[in-house]
């Protein structure tokens, strides 16, 4: 593959001091960006493309013209504030702080990395305002910010960036009614609208209605616009500084994937068969030069014409790829698949989804099933309470989204129907720690714990393929209460083979390998693949370790525990979440009721604070968990 390429900082320097005409200007600023945007989603390996190029344009207006927050500085008290509410945009947010001078080369060229930049953001990163990602908390944030300049009598404007897809969050109506009963004046809302949400046109999922009449139904001062024109968005702006008695709402109508013909709506959903494919993860090769040759010949063209020298472009070094896995199994693979199964016989059987239908493998269930399927769009709390609804009159819902959104987000909602004494079944999907890209937006080490105090609830995590599609049956045709099933959205790193003539068991897992020296108690692929190497290195230095695969995360067969532990003094659990709220603290409860405890010594792994951003291997690194270091500790604890 040629090297990577970035257009370096002083090459923006150049345009920006150049006398050619400002909408030229800007525009070539622009492509620039998305230049170095898809060299550094390329070299992380993923990330978000095709919203950041589609806010491009109104963000670089935003920092090279409309704000006064360089000319001030990042920090001055009366700076005026942009972030981005969907936070997946934020590569594009990188490269334009890049060319400003606020991020450095290295810090672009870390993406995704640890130490890098976060893959969505995180106010430890120059220039970022406010973490987002956890969509829909945007306006109210910026209206918190607004009236905080009100209260210190500070000066400047808030900017916020939200998506369309976003506003089917309820958390942005709550905002757009209360902003104008506290008569917040200088709050600006940028609604990024690019018609696409995660790979489906926003009116297949949610459609969204006359957005003018209902912005200005809530007292909202409303105007809409090419977003892609920079004239247009300077004047729309413009207007609103002559606005003194409302908030201010300017509806940009943009492109997803803009820059790169093939990545733009329309053209990619029909390339897709009627699905977006470049929302998130990095271009192979092919298209990544492919879309980089377009955009750069893009750029030589106008500096041609305006009698400017061509760019130069730096080689960088590729790094790691952010790979989650080395295997070809996906967990969610199976769920997707084993649904469909049971739906065969379960005709009362209801799948929810929360616009991830594609990332949680719920595409088999769609297709066969679409009488049944019911797409709720971003907005798990409707969604879990819509689920207790089809409960209460006998249906069996399957309710899914990412494990940080479902578990927290929608909690009360979930207590709520548990109250009913109905029963549920809720996948919290992309569960723990990898992958750790995204960062800590994303990463669920806390859901267990939510969920564990919730009465007549089982939760569960499988280790691989098989043992998914024992659980799913098991929560579908055997349970009598609540199910949560944990699963890893990525590539399990490697094939977990369960001993022949497994049988999946309420409250008892299996061991995988024997030891005399300790037993570890595991679940998941990703930590039970690390449990199965720390083995392995232990093995070499005289150190028997047997790991046991534990499913059942909040049920514990207490005779099943005994024998487990029987002879062994050295008790470990390795989380793949906190160490508080885990499997570690069910099995202590469990060691004390049944008396167990006598001499052993018990230590829990988890990830303590806050997950790390970065490669897999970074992560477990960072938090202490991947196996050369798990068996450095047990050994140090042994």
């Amino acid at each position: 593959m040629n090297r990577l390429k970035l257009i370096p900082r002083e090459e923006f320097e150049r345009i920006r001091n150049t006398g050619i005409p400002e909408k030229v200007k800007l525009a070539l600023i622009a492509d620039m960006c998305r230049a170095n945007t898809l060299t550094a989603v390329k070299q992380a390996g993923s990330g978000h493309l095709g919203s950041s190029f589609s806010a491009m344009d109104i963000v670089v207006l935003l920092y090279y013209k409309i704000m006064n927050t360089m000319r001030l500085g990042i920090d001055h008290p009366g700076r005026d504030i942009y972030f981005s509410s969907k936070g997946h945009d934020v590569p594009g947010l990188y490269s334009v702080l890049h060319s400003l001078g606020v991020l450095s080369r290295d810090n672009l060229l870390r993406l995704r990395r640890l130490g890098g930049l976060d893959g969505h953001p995180d106010i430890a990163i120059p220039g970022i305002e406010s973490n987002s990602g956890s969509l829909g908390m945007g306006i109210s944030k910026g209206k918190g910010m607004a009236l905080a300049k009100d209260f210190a009598g500070r000066g400047g404007r808030v900017f916020v960036l939200t998506g369309d897809g976003e506003l089917q969050e309820g958390q942005i109506y709550e905002a757009l009614q209360s902003a104008v009963q506290l008569g917040v004046t200088n709050l600006n809302v940028i609604v990024d609208h690019n018609k696409v949400q995660s790979d489906k046109l926003v009116t297949e999922i949610t459609d969204l209605g006359n957005l003018e009449e209902k912005f200005r139904c809530f007292g909202w001062h409303v105007k809409r616009c090419d977003g892609h024109d920079f004239a247009s968005l300077e004047a729309a702006l413009d207007e609103f500084e002559t606005v003194r008695d409302k908030p201010k709402i300017l509806i940009a109508d943009t492109i997803k994937g803009r820059g790169v013909s093939f990545m733009e709506h329309p053209q990619a959903l029909k390339e897709g068969g009627g699905l977006y494919r470049w929302h998130a993860g990095a271009p192979a090769d092919e298209p990544f030069w492919a879309g980089y040759r377009e955009i750069t010949g893009r750029i030589k063209g106008l500096l041609e014409k305006q009698g400017l020298s061509a760019l130069r472009l730096e080689d960088i070094e590729t790094g790691e790829k952010a790979q989650s896995g080395v295997s070809s199994e996906y967990v969610a693979e199976a769920f997707g698949r084993a649904l469909v199964e049971m739906a065969k016989t379960r005709k009362d059987l209801v799948v929810l989804d929360a616009d991830l239908a594609a990332d949680c493998r719920l595409r088999y269930f769609e297709e066969a099933y679409p009488e049944r399927f019911i797409e709720n769009g971003i907005a798990e709390q409707d969604m879990v309470s819509t689920a207790g609804g089809l409960a209460l009159h006998g249906l069996l819902p399957v309710v899914n989204s990412f494990a940080a959104f479902l578990a927290s987000r929608a909690n009360e909602q979930i207590y709520t129907n548990a109250c009913e004494g109905t029963r549920i079944i809720y996948v919290c999907h992309y569960a723990g720690l990898i992958p750790a890209g995204p960062g800590k937006s994303h990463q669920s080490v806390r859901d267990i714990s939510l969920f564990a105090a919730l009465p007549n609830f089982e939760i569960l995590q499988p280790c691989n393929a098989a043992e998914t599609m024992m659980a799913v049956r098991y929560c579908i045709m055997e349970a009598s209460g609540n199910c949560i099933l944990r699963l890893v959205i990525g590539p399990s790193p490697a094939r977990i083979d369960l001993p022949s003539g497994y049988q999946f068991t309420r409250g008892r897992g299996v061991a995988l390998v024997e030891g005399e020296d300790a037993v570890l108690f595991a679940y998941g692929p990703v930590m039970i693949h690390e449990a199965l190497k720390a083995r392995g290195i232990l093995d070499k230095q005289g150190f028997s370790l047997k790991v046991v695969n534990m499913p059942w995360l909040n049920q514990t067969d207490g005779e099943w525990l005994r024998e487990s532990i029987q002879g062994h003094v050295r008790l470990f659990v390795l989380e793949d979440h906190s160490p508080i709220g885990g499997l570690g603290d069910h099995l202590l409860r469990v060691m004390n009721e049944h008396g167990l405890f006598r001499e052993h010594a018990f230590h829990c792994f988890g990830v303590e604070g806050f997950p790390a951003c970065g490669t897999p291997a970074e992560a477990l690194k960072y938090h202490g968990l991947d196996g050369e270091s798990l068996a450095k500790r047990i050994l140090e604890m042994s």
